[in-house]
């Protein structure tokens, strides 16, 4: 009998995956550190701006480590075949991966570090609304939209303008971009849940985020002029040693690992701690000034997040 299409379709490496399943210990530890380096990653990109452009250096980034993850995709069976089966959703989560960092680093020529740690980990509260629309078992309560509720006048608060800093329509610019990065990011999310990938081996989704974002990004970079003014000072090397090892393969491989296990709506009660190690690396390492419209919308917005996200 001649095979169907769902028959030749190359089988996963990870063809069983395990039910979801609600937090442990385990799984929580494991959120802290990837909100601790998470937390850490706008301050390196601007700790190395001047001599490595925030675009250049996330461009540079996704390229290495790209490389890295597809031999450890190799050595864990995944094949050519097995890239081709998920292509479509595949390129989709590699487009919001370049949506995102693009934002970020953009947002980073005119923002604070502390600031766009605050609107990137925006992304949950958006992410929970996309689920409680469209992921059965994943609906919101009315204690969740309460905290929706404290979370929008929290972003609202902490956008509004603040006269004790200078370059205040730069930094509500940046803030914006920020922003955006986290709506970016939630829809890579909904991408990740509602398709195919979502049973796919973690270092599967990850390379199509970082192919996609090699091949876009480094171009993008060398048309604006930044690939030939890279200065590879020692702070330079170090910030993208960290973010290519830690941040594009460690932190990215534990989320998506994670996002394999357990409920998306139940990780996101550890992300409250991303902006507040983001604000706290900002004022201790690069001496950024913290507005009090800042400090009470961003608590605010913490508080609404784990509200929704509880």
């Amino acid at each position: 009998m001649p095979q169907t299409r769902a028959s030749r379709r190359p089988p996963s490496p990870h063809a069983n995956a395990p039910l979801r399943r609600r937090l442990d210990a385990q799984a929580g530890a494991l959120m802290v550190l990837f909100c601790l380096a998470l937390g850490f990653q706008q301050v390196a990109i601007k700790l190395a701006a001047a001599d490595v452009s925030p675009l250049t250096q996330i461009a540079l980034r996704s390229s290495m480590a790209a490389l890295l993850v597809l031999a450890l995709a190799y050595r864990r069976g995944i094949r050519v075949t097995h890239f081709r089966a998920h292509l479509g959703p595949g390129i989709l989560v590699g487009l919001g991966f370049v949506a995102e960092f693009g934002f970020v680093a953009w947002g980073l020529d005119y923002t604070l570090a502390s600031h766009m740690s605050v609107f990137l980990y925006t992304a949950p509260i958006f992410a929970a609304l996309g689920l409680h629309l469209l992921v059965p078992g994943e609906q919101l309560t009315r204690r969740q939209w309460l905290g929706m509720g404290i979370a929008f006048a929290g972003m609202v608060l902490a956008l509004a303008p603040a006269t004790e800093l200078a370059h205040t329509a730069d930094i509500l610019r940046g803030d914006l971009l920020g922003l955006l990065a986290g709506l970016a990011w939630a829809a890579t999310t909904l991408v990740i849940r509602r398709s195919s990938l979502s049973e796919v081996p973690p270092e599967q989704t990850l390379c199509y985020q970082l192919i996609v974002a090699g091949l876009l990004l480094l171009p993008a970079s060398a048309l604006l002029g930044d690939l030939g003014e890279i200065r590879l000072s020692g702070v330079a090397i170090a910030s993208l040693a960290f973010q290519t090892l830690v941040i594009s393969c460690a932190a990215l491989l534990l989320w998506f690992a994670l996002l394999r296990r357990y409920f998306a709506s139940q990780l996101g009660i550890f992300s409250f701690l991303s902006p507040i190690f983001g604000v706290l690396f900002g004022a201790l390492l690069l001496d950024e000034p913290l507005t009090a419209n800042f400090l009470a919308g961003g608590a605010a917005l913490l508080i609404g997040l784990l509200v929704v996200t509880r």
